[in-house]
């Protein structure tokens, strides 16, 4: 967790169009890549809160192309909320704060670069699905999200991060930390590795039907965990998406499978045990009935074909590259403990196990699930004062 340095906030809070005096600010979990804060001002006599945002250059070496991404992003979400006469637009959509110049993001002497954000009040985020109906408003929010931005007009979005989803390169990734095997840890996962290296014949199911365009390219957010949709406080209904730094060119399914991955699972991602790890079709089942509504009216025949394989297959990847960091030094994901890259490799392929269990009936349910009735535009509640 970075340390709040009162200094550093006060210069940053006087470079955007904020009009106000900062008051305090506290470092927030948003994320695991930037470094965020939640900055309290005061303006026109009350409180107001914003976030700032130091942009990790490492992750993403391109921020003017990164924040043309999100600026075209939520512009679009705007319009389309304001189309659709919804209320409440700013806790729905991420609102960037420009700088006194007019620009998405400050950049300082020393090359970092700051963004900000208006602060979404009352709502709240999980890092575990507490209940079905959760996991309905997870499945609806990110559907509607990527159903939004069908009709994105203008060039292609860049990829911030390329091969983002490329679950051949993981692959090849990890056969590589296999062969080097620089720490000495592969005897230690070796029930991981030949686990992973007989799944191979999954690797190319999607990549395969991308380039023979049997299944379209979509704009996606790519980073769908639970914890990045915010919920209402008072009605639990899904306000806002964030994290939008992944959101470019990819595939429906990848979104879907990772909700299905991070949503129907009771346990966290790095669960020592594995008796505890397990797809529950309930959650699933309510998942796919949220999505399905707001997302079944542009999805093909075809991607909704592959919707019980998704959970499978981003699972697996995922799995993929946590097998392939304990093996390399832990030099990408960020751990608390020995073997915790491990632990998490090894909850990721146990849930594989589960999904392969019921792949057959989540499909089935999916191919019948019909929300004819579903509410597509969603309408913000009257809230209690």
């Amino acid at each position: 967790m970075p340390i709040y340095r009162e200094d550093q906030l006060q210069e940053i809070s006087k470079q955007f169009q904020i009009y106000g005096e900062i008051l305090h600010a506290e470092t927030c979990k948003i994320g695991h890549i930037n470094e965020t804060y939640s900055a309290t001002y005061r303006q026109g006599g009350t409180k107001v809160r914003y976030i700032h945002q130091k942009i990790n250059q490492t992750v993403f070496r391109d921020p003017i192309c990164l924040m043309s991404n999100v600026v075209r992003v939520t512009r679009h979400l705007r319009h389309k909320l304001e189309q659709e006469n919804a209320t409440d637009i700013t806790r729905r959509c991420l609102t960037i704060v420009p700088t006194r110049k007019g620009d998405s993001f400050y950049r300082n002497s020393n090359g970092e670069c700051w963004r900000t954000f208006v602060f979404v009040e009352g709502v709240q985020t999980f890092e575990c699905v507490q209940t079905p109906q959760q996991a309905y408003e997870a499945g609806k929010a990110f559907g509607y999200f990527q159903n939004l931005l069908v009709d994105l007009p203008g060039e292609r979005l860049v990829e911030t991060i390329p091969d983002f989803h490329n679950t051949r390169k993981r692959f090849a990734a990890l056969q590589r930390a296999v062969e080097n095997d620089h720490f000495n840890r592969a005897e230690a996962a070796k029930r991981e590795i030949d686990f992973a290296l007989k799944h191979e014949n999954v690797v190319d199911v999607f990549l395969n039907a991308l380039a023979k365009k049997k299944i379209p390219e979509r704009i996606t957010h790519n980073d769908t965990k639970f914890n990045n949709v915010m919920l209402d406080t008072e009605t639990g209904e899904a306000m806002c998406v964030v994290d939008l730094d992944t959101v470019m060119p990819g595939c429906a399914l990848y979104d879907f499978g990772d909700m299905v991955r991070t949503t129907t699972s009771p346990t966290l991602e790095d669960e020592r045990d594995m008796g505890k790890v397990r797809m529950q079709m309930p959650m699933f089942k309510k998942l796919c009935e949220g999505y399905l509504c707001s997302a079944g009216e542009f999805l093909t025949k075809a991607e909704k074909s592959y919707i019980a394989f998704a959970g499978k297959l981003i699972t697996f990847t995922i799995g993929l590259r946590f097998l392939t960091d304990h093996l390399a030094g832990d030099t990408y994901f960020r751990i608390h403990r020995p073997g915790h890259n491990l632990d998490r490799a090894r909850t990721q392929f146990k849930l594989v196990e589960s999904i392969e269990q019921q792949e057959e009936a989540m499909q089935k349910f999916a191919d019948t699930c019909a929300p004819a009735d579903a509410v597509r535009k969603p309408k913000a509640r009257a809230r209690k004062r």
